[in-house]
This record gives C-alpha cells, structure tokens and sequence, in this order.
C-alpha cells in the first residue's frame, strides 16, 4: 500500500469531518500509517511532527507505551459490561482519582463517550437540579459570544460559530448570549486583567436581569479553542464565580480542550481558584488513545436526585459505552502519567521555550498577535497590523500555511488564519525550533500579496 492507493480507496468510501469532500481534489488528504511520540508516518515513509496533538487529545506521543501497555492488559480481562447495576475496578480507580485531581468540591463522576457528551450530560443534569429544586422558571442557558462545546444539538445549541450552527438552528433551543473577554480586542495599552473585567461587567448586566430564569452559565475557561485559539485573564472566571453564586446560577466549566495541562496548571480552572458546579472533561483524558468523557459535579447536587424510585427523580442519561472498562484504564494510566512523572513543570520549560521561538514573530507586518497560555500559542494573521483589518476569509491563508507545513514534515492546521501550536507534552525544544522555523517560512508564503 501507499499514500496515491489509500487515498483513492478513501474517497470512494468515506465522508471525513469538518471537511468540504471537493477540497480533497485541491489539498489531498494524507494517510498515516504509524505514530510514534511527536511523530506522524505515512505509507510513502514521510513523517510529520503532530503539532495540533491531533484534535488537541494527544498528551504523551503516539503509542505511548504505557498508556498502549494498560489497554492490552484491560481487554485480556473486561473490555465493557453494562454500567447499570454493575460496575468495575477500571471505572471506581478513575473516579476517585479524578474526584482527587480537581478542584475541591468536584466529588461526584458521571461518564460519557466524548466532549459532547460530557456538555449535553451538564446541561441536562443542571436544567433538571432546579426542577427538583422547586424552581423550575430556570431553564435558560447563558453563554459565550464565539464559544464552542461540541457537535450534538445541545453542545451545539450553547455554542456560538455560525458556520458549525446555523444550519442545524431549528433543532435547537435558544441560548443567552455574553460577550467574549477574548483579549484580542482590548485597547491598545489595555491589560488582559483590565479587558477581562471589562468585559466581565456586560456578563453581570445580563445575569442581573435574566438570573431567575437561568440554570446555568458555561464557559471554556481561558481558552476558546475553536474559535481562533483567544484567551482572557483568569480575573474574569474568578469574578464569574462570584456572580453565580449571588445570584444562584449554576456555572459550567468546559476543560474539554484545555483541561490536563494545556494552559499551564492541570485544570484551567485553577488558575482562578474555583471550583465549578460541573466541569466536562475529554479529549486529553485518555491522551490520544480511545473516546471518554467525564462529567464530574458537587455532592449536593447528586442529592437533589438521590431519592425513592417511585419519586421519579433519577437522571435517565446513558450512553451504550458508558464508563466501559477499557476507556477507563486508559484513562487511569494517562492520569498515573502525571502523578509519577513532573510533567507540568516539563511543560512551563517547554511553553517558554515555545514562547522565545516565535518571539519575533511579534514583528512580522501581518501578524497582528502572538499570544500563549501555557502549552497553547497562536500567531494571528491579518491584512493590516495597525488596524488588525482581517484577511477575506475566501483568500484562505492558513491553507498555504497548512500545505507548506506538510511539505516541509509538519502536521500545522490552522483555525481559518489563526497559525497555533498545541502539541504532545514529549516534543523537544529543537522540534519546537523547527516548527517555529516552518511556521514561519508558511506565514511569509501566506502573507505575500
């Protein structure tokens, strides 16, 4: 086999995702043959440093022996049972390892399949919390301008990128919606703590006068990933914190994409020193390796359904693989990864080191920012510098970034012009080098008129 007879195989076949099928005939998929650590091979022998970590789940390389180890053990014993009225070892050591992981007060574990799962498992528990709680008025949802929580109608409903939702909008119910703290918008000279907070009071506005008839606010916390990477300062979920509890809202953490060290600490949540009534996680959870969520939440509200069966009030949410035996040693081992090795220290050497090879990107006339959070950094390409006037996004820019980067043995996908790195915690500070030195060269191709 090679790539030429894979990909022709493939498009007679398959419908690949977030994808136009027609642009394969203009940017041909790449075959993949084999992972190992940082690095990608296809069947002609090429390989490519995976510095998007592969939708953003891969945490320790590919086959990742430690993680690869602990999923052969598990299928040689239970690969999935049932998960109502029965249960396993593999699921229990998860869940007490997560309830032991994150922020104080997070006690209870919930499983799904993937991200979205985990989003649609929060807002259907926190919708139904308030109807056992006697106040059944609250059934709207707040969220933030150009957020992104999955694909499946409810994540999608609470989302905000038009070109993933219009479409699909008459299956979906209506959501509020805040204005970003996203800090590429502040003044010039504007801090991100003094932007966030900013922005931070047109979230209070809107909760004032909506906040009895709200279930529940969600946010990804300091990174909105799909949108272009854009990131704000943790004063804003510190403050949001607050306000939920004055005006008893419940608040939703989407750590989905961001969650297991990407922004610099375990959880981004961290960094703001709150606890969330629910934080969704996946993606790095199972480092790359099968699908798995967990939606973890407080105590109190388990209580709120806990009761006799004939009350009615128990949460009929369940997924044909929850919490199956495999996914859950999986994810056991990638967590054990971070309990016996420093990888959050490893990765502020790695981010700064990141940080000064891209430092004079800063300098480039059509770079309007490079900004980082920890393990994630994006360089944003515009028409104009000083007035940050986009480039039309028809032109496709990050494209020519996209088919540089490949030719020259980089896995980089841009989000539409936003060029970003979020690569495995095992990449080198000389394979940083050289995907800073890629990026470049693809953004200086990009960039010419």
């Amino acid at each position: 086999m090679d790539n030429a007879s894979l990909k022709k195989r493939d498009l007679a076949v398959l419908w690949h995702p977030c994808s136009q099928m027609k642009d394969y005939e203009r940017y041909p998929m790449t075959p993949i043959k084999r992972g190992d650590g940082v690095y990608l091979e296809d069947y002609d022998g090429n390989r490519y440093i995976d510095a998007v970590s592969s939708w953003w789940v891969n945490l320790f390389g590919h086959s990742n022996p430690i993680i690869a180890n602990a999923m052969k053990e598990q299928v040689d014993k239970l690969e999935h049972v049932i998960f109502a009225g029965f249960t396993h070892e593999p699921a229990i050591d998860l869940a007490e390892q997560l309830v032991a992981m994150t922020p104080e007060g997070l006690d209870r574990v919930f499983y799904g399949e993937n991200g979205s799962s985990a989003v649609e498992i929060a807002l259907k528990m926190s919708l139904h919390y308030w109807q056992l709680a006697g106040k059944p008025e609250k059934t709207q949802f707040i969220a933030l301008e150009s957020g992104y929580h999955g694909e499946t109608t409810g994540a999608l409903a609470v989302s905000d990128l038009g070109l993933y939702k219009a479409p699909y909008k008459p299956l979906m119910f209506d959501v509020m919606t805040a204005p970003s703290p996203d800090c590429f918008y502040r003044e010039e000279g504007e801090s991100w703590h003094d932007y966030s907070l900013r922005q931070f009071e047109k979230m209070r506005d809107l909760v004032e006068r909506e906040h009895q008839n709200v279930a529940a606010i969600i946010v990804e916390p300091l990174v909105q990933c799909a949108s272009g990477m854009r990131m704000y300062h943790p004063v804003y979920l510190t403050e949001l914190r607050k306000l939920c509890d004055e005006f008893d809202v419940h608040l939703i953490a989407d750590e989905i994409a961001v969650g297991f060290g990407r922004t610099g600490t375990l959880f981004a949540c961290e960094q703001a020193d709150i606890s969330p009534d629910f934080m969704c996680v996946s993606k790095g959870l199972t480092a790359g390796f099968l699908p798995l969520s967990a939606m973890l939440t407080r105590e109190s509200i388990f209580q709120a359904f806990y009761d006799d069966y004939e009350k009615l009030t128990a949460f009929l949410h369940s997924h044909s693989y929850t919490g199956y035996a495999t996914g859950c040693a999986v994810a056991k081992a990638t967590l054990d990864i971070f309990q016996s090795q420093p990888i959050i220290e490893n990765n502020k050497v790695l981010a700064q080191h990141m940080s000064q090879a891209t430092a004079h990107f800063t300098d480039h006339p059509n770079i309007a920012e490079v900004r980082q959070t920890g393990m994630i950094l994006a360089a944003e390409m515009v028409q104009d510098k000083k007035s940050r006037t986009p480039y039309d996004w028809k032109e496709r820019r990050g494209m020519r970034v996209y088919e540089h980067a490949l030719s020259q043995g980089a896995l980089l996908r841009p989000l539409g012009n936003v060029v970003y790195f979020m690569p495995p915690y095992v990449i080198t500070p000389e394979e940083i080098d050289k995907l800073a030195d890629i990026a470049w060269q693809g953004i200086q191709l990009a960039t010419k008129d």
